[in-house]
């Protein structure tokens, strides 16, 4: 014989040689008064029959359910684009990190725009815009050679208190880029003039960044000397 069947005869034999006693009236009264204050605090009658949703609010559910689905998924691709849509945004961010990590941020390392601006002589084949706008809170503090684009670009470097702002600018070629977003925590803009384009990156506040670029974009426009 099984255990299942064994159960069973078991359940029966209790079934058959029980006897039955009512509950007493105070008890049905008791059990009744706590189902009622149950149902109360979930906000549902214990004796109150449910209506059957229309058809109708089904339909709304469901439409809204499958508009709410659609919805989620575009906001999630429009989001892939954001991050995909312009690579360059994505290097320029990569440069700017990995020059903080390898504490490669100058090749030459001066405040003097007339020492920086001739070190990038024989280095590139255009002779970048450099300025110092320590007057205005933005000291220049050097320069390096960085790769950006699939090409060799002069990088400034800027503090701003505790901030260090990256300017990688080469000669425009081609469609002028010009954005102001965010990377990974980062601010950057892209601007461009006087045939040079400008990506500027940096932690520093996003007011504080476009006032710089405004600086960087009205001098560098006179100081623009293409080879």
């Amino acid at each position: 014989m099984t255990r299942e069947r064994e159960d069973d005869d078991l359940s029966a034999a209790i079934k058959a040689g029980a006897t039955r006693h009512p509950a007493p009236d105070e008890l049905r009264a008791a059990i009744r008064s706590d189902v009622a204050q149950a149902a109360a605090a979930i906000g549902q009658a214990p004796t109150a029959k449910r209506r059957p949703m229309p058809i109708g609010a089904w339909l709304k559910l469901g439409a809204a359910f499958a508009c709410g689905v659609v919805l989620s998924f575009l906001l999630m691709q429009q989001g892939v684009l954001l991050r995909t849509a312009n690579p360059l945004a994505e290097q320029v961010v990569a440069a700017h990190v990995r020059s903080m990590m390898v504490a490669h941020l100058e090749d030459v390392e001066s405040t003097d725009q007339h020492t920086v601006k001739p070190w990038f002589g024989g280095k590139l084949d255009y002779s970048p815009p450099v300025s110092d706008f320590a007057g205005q809170g933005f000291m220049l503090s050097g320069g390096r050679l960085d790769y950006i684009g699939q090409r060799p670009v002069a990088a400034l470097v800027y503090r701003r208190r505790g901030h260090v702002i990256n300017v990688f600018v080469w000669p425009l070629r081609g469609e002028a880029q010009s954005l102001t977003t965010e990377r990974d925590g980062y601010n950057l803009i892209a601007l461009s003039g006087a045939g040079m384009q400008y990506w500027i990156v940096s932690d520093l506040n996003g007011d504080e960044l476009r006032q710089f670029s405004t600086l960087l974009h009205d001098e560098g426009g006179k100081k623009v000397e293409p080879r």
